[in-house]
């Protein structure tokens, strides 16, 4: 029998044998991966396999070799960039996805729960009248969001910009603290990474208003093609939440796509001490979300939610393909014409994502958000939220009450910049850098670095659902006991 049929029929040995493997890897017992990469590197590093070693000796080398070398994203104390490990209900729902429904097409239940978790989100996320599609990440619903805004001014101008092309410039405005995916979507889209204007920010990262309005009202009056204002619910730096109610506003007035990247941020809003903070999301056009960062999910799941899907399906359709036309129904098909009933999975695409977004084939990433909230609801989500917002919190008051630290950037979300400082220290960014590198090789407490109004600063930001609120107390801790000791070995040279 064929090494492939013999082996049906093993996937829940195989699994229980993963599972073992990632339950050991989840007491983060082990060193990083880099001390140990000799070893491992010798053992992966083979010639491309003629016959192959069979799944029982593939299993072997997953659980021997490549996962006890895995990522130190996952551990509790990792708090550097946005992102997080999956939980266990997220890591099940994507691998039941990758078996049961390897696309998000067809009318299955993993194709209706895209739509219902989609629902879910958006309200969740407090904008419960926005529909919306699922993409790999922030960058590529950013993308998505902003075809949408570019479909909508340039139609507004009388051109279908994604079948013909675009008859003017068009700008977009963001803050210099925004994400650096807008640049790249305005580049993507055609209208050019300078396209974006990047307007000032105040002391706490959030947009100049006074500034972005007078900007945008000259452009009006110039007649310049205004394609959106994008704004931060929750940037990526310092977790910073423009004024969005004055921001939308404004669009509004000026029949102007208003976006909100709340890649990171937006269920912030879960949080009753900054949820007003949020006052004008209603306003927005588009607005995106990551699940993949603070509600746990698996890597690859962004959201971009919108008002009006027509838009993307404008700026996203497809053009016929023989293989496609006429494969299945759609709905409209069923109800006018008895003989085309629906009858069989395959006989209906289910809901087109494939036209609202970049991706045609594309996994079942609904299915993982509906079980992240399914399993904690939103009760546990905002817990979970809050929790990690006064963390940030609380590594704000412990600097504030220490003499060696200082705050760079307050808390808004889960987010706090500050440093290790004294008078007597000439370079005080190259002393944080040397005691960050330290503070990261210890393998227990991971944050980040960032520049806060060009200061280098040590910027730990909570989203891990494995995070725990006595972390925050442990790495400043940690901070002052290896900036204590490097203090002393400059002063002792």
């Amino acid at each position: 029998m064929d090494k492939d049929l013999a082996e049906i029929g093993a996937l829940s040995d195989s699994l229980a044998q993963i599972g073992k493997a990632l339950d050991q890897y989840l007491k983060f017992e082990h060193a990083d991966a880099h001390g140990n990469q000799t070893h491992w590197k010798s053992i992966l590093n083979q010639t491309l396999p003629e016959t192959g070693i069979g799944l029982n000796q593939t299993i072997k080398q997953l659980t021997d070799v490549v996962i006890p070398n895995g990522s130190p994203v996952t551990n509790p104390g990792f708090s550097s960039f946005i992102t997080t490990g999956a939980t266990t209900v997220s890591t099940l729902a994507s691998t039941a996805a990758n078996i049961a429904s390897p696309q998000r097409y067809l009318g299955t239940a993993f194709n209706y729960l895209e739509e219902l978790s989609l629902e879910w989100l958006a309200e969740l996320c407090g904008v419960p009248n926005l529909k919306g599609v699922y993409s790999s990440g922030g960058s590529v619903a950013n993308l998505v969001a902003l075809g949408g805004a570019r479909q909508f001014a340039y139609e507004s101008r009388g051109v279908d910009p994604a079948a013909d092309g675009m008859d003017v410039p068009g700008v977009i405005y963001a803050s210099e603290e925004c994400h650096h995916t807008i640049q790249r979507s305005a580049g993507v889209l055609g209208l050019g990474r300078n396209a974006v204007k990047l307007i000032p920010h105040d002391k706490l990262g959030r947009i100049d208003f006074a500034a972005l309005e007078k900007q945008v009202k000259s452009d009006h009056q110039a007649g310049i093609c205004q394609v959106a204002i994008s704004a931060n619910a929750g940037s990526t730096n310092r977790g910073s939440i423009d004024p969005l109610l004055p921001m939308g506003e404004l669009a509004k007035s000026l029949g102007i796509w208003f976006h909100v990247d709340g890649a990171y941020g937006l269920p912030g809003i879960l949080d009753d001490r900054v949820k007003p903070l949020y006052q004008g999301l209603e306003l927005a056009d588009s607005v995106i979300v990551d699940p993949h960062k603070w509600l746990g999910a698996s890597v690859g799941v962004a959201a971009t939610l919108v008002k009006d899907r027509g838009y993307l399906l404008r700026a996203f359709t497809q053009e016929p393909a023989d293989y496609l036309e006429g494969s299945a129904l759609n709905s409209e098909q069923t109800q006018t014409d008895d003989r085309q009933a629906i009858e069989h999975s395959l006989d209906d695409f289910g809901i087109p994502y494939f036209d609202y977004g970049v991706e045609l084939s594309a996994p079942c990433r609904g299915v993982v958000v509906w079980a992240l909230i399914l399993e904690i609801g939103k009760a546990g989500m905002q817990r979970r939220v809050v929790r990690h917002n006064s963390m940030a919190r609380e590594i704000e008051t412990l600097c504030e009450a220490h003499p060696n630290l200082e705050v760079l950037s307050p808390a808004t979300l889960s987010i706090c910049c500050f440093r290790y400082y004294s008078d007597e220290i000439s370079d005080l960014d190259a002393f944080n850098q040397r005691l960050h590198r330290r503070l990261i090789r210890e393998n227990q407490y991971m944050p980040s670095t960032t520049r806060v109004d060009g200061k280098l600063a040590i910027r730990p930001c909570f989203v891990g659902a494995r995070a725990e609120f006595s972390q925050a107390k442990a790495l400043v801790d940690a901070v002052i006991r290896i900036g204590d000791a490097l203090f002393l070995e400059i002063n002792q040279s």
